[in-house]
């Protein structure tokens, strides 16, 4: 066999490989947007004790229709905000079959701000974005994962027999970001709060390190990671810019890792509505984009859904995004 022969079968040997995932995921139908006809139970607002801090963390359940043990995916909000926030979030990820558990961390939520006159709550929450609210949030993870697992077995409870605790995700926004970080890989220069309970994790406006590089910080991430930004977005506490959350997704090891970049998306873009300061038209393409790709990222990594690996390691994000929007994986 002469060498451009041999070349020519090696091409179409490579293209081969990737025939039977294309046709899997095509003959599954794979579509992170769909949802069923069954409506969802109506949210359950529950309270986590933590007796040994002497708090009490408020979260909302959102259950799926099926009532199976189905994978479990937390969500901490941002600064200033609640356990209600980002409802169309969970209301698709409990859609899709998980079990979506919205944790509000009191401190760093509502009450910051809700009692305060208009002049005054900027400066507020200004003194909520604290590392004392930080080392807070970071300890209720565990606390709230702790206590989903005595319901999950306390016959009669609303959610016994509910949860598959085996498949944990974590997720969160700004403030719920750097919370989600802390506790899903980031190595942190005041203590490990790594939970090894969580299997995959999203952050929405991640954080770099305000010390120490990048590198350092996220370097040893050993699970999966799905980043979520916009070019424009800037946190006006903590002074958070596009350039530090960009500088996450360089520093991960291979393996797992993804990013989105929406254009002109500001920091209210992965919230339910506008923020104070903002100066872009809300772009209703950005929330599809990201319920699909949060979406797909959960069935892949906490189902091991091989059609959703296949269209989230393929052409599926891309096919969703607009012309300057980024997307990229390693």
């Amino acid at each position: 066999m002469n060498r451009k022969n041999k070349h020519l079968l090696a091409g179409i040997c490579a293209s081969c490989l990737l025939l039977p995932a294309m046709w899997f995921a095509a003959a599954h139908g794979y579509d992170p947007l769909a949802i069923g006809a069954h409506a969802l139970p109506a949210p359950l607002d529950l309270a986590v004790i933590d007796s040994a801090r002497g708090r009490e963390i408020p979260i909302r359940v959102f259950l799926p229709a099926e009532k199976l043990p189905a994978p479990v995916v937390l969500f901490s909000h941002g600064l200033g905000g609640s356990r209600a926030g980002n409802a169309f979030m969970a209301t698709h990820w409990a859609a899709r079959g998980y079990v979506a558990v919205f944790i509000q961390h009191p401190g760093s939520d509502c009450s910051v701000w809700q009692d305060k006159p208009a002049a005054e709550r900027m400066q507020a929450m200004r003194r909520a974005a604290s590392a004392k609210n930080f080392l807070l949030r970071v300890k209720d993870i565990p606390a709230v994962l702790d206590q989903l697992q005595r319901w999950h077995g306390t016959a009669g409870h609303a959610l016994a027999g509910r949860l598959d605790l085996k498949k944990i995700g974590m997720s969160g926004h700004s403030f719920g970001a750097m919370t989600s970080q802390a506790v899903s890989g980031q190595k942190n220069a005041m203590a490990d709060f790594n939970d090894a309970r969580i299997r995959a994790a999203v952050a929405f406006s991640p954080s770099s390190p305000r010390r120490g590089s990048p590198r350092e910080a996220f370097g040893r991430v050993s699970i999966p990671w799905l980043l979520m930004t916009g070019t424009k977005d800037v946190a006006v506490i903590g002074n958070t810019d596009p350039e530090s959350r960009l500088a996450v997704f360089p520093a991960l090891p291979p393996g797992g890792k993804y990013e989105l970049v929406l254009d002109k998306a500001e920091h209210s873009a992965f919230t339910d509505r506008p923020l104070p300061g903002d100066t872009e038209k809300r772009n209703p393409n950005h929330h599809r984009v990201i319920l699909a790709l949060s979406t797909a990222f959960w069935d892949a990594w906490l189902r091991d859904d091989a059609a959703a690996r296949v269209w989230l390691d393929g052409s599926g994000p891309v096919s969703l995004l607009e012309k300057n929007d980024r997307w990229q994986k390693k």
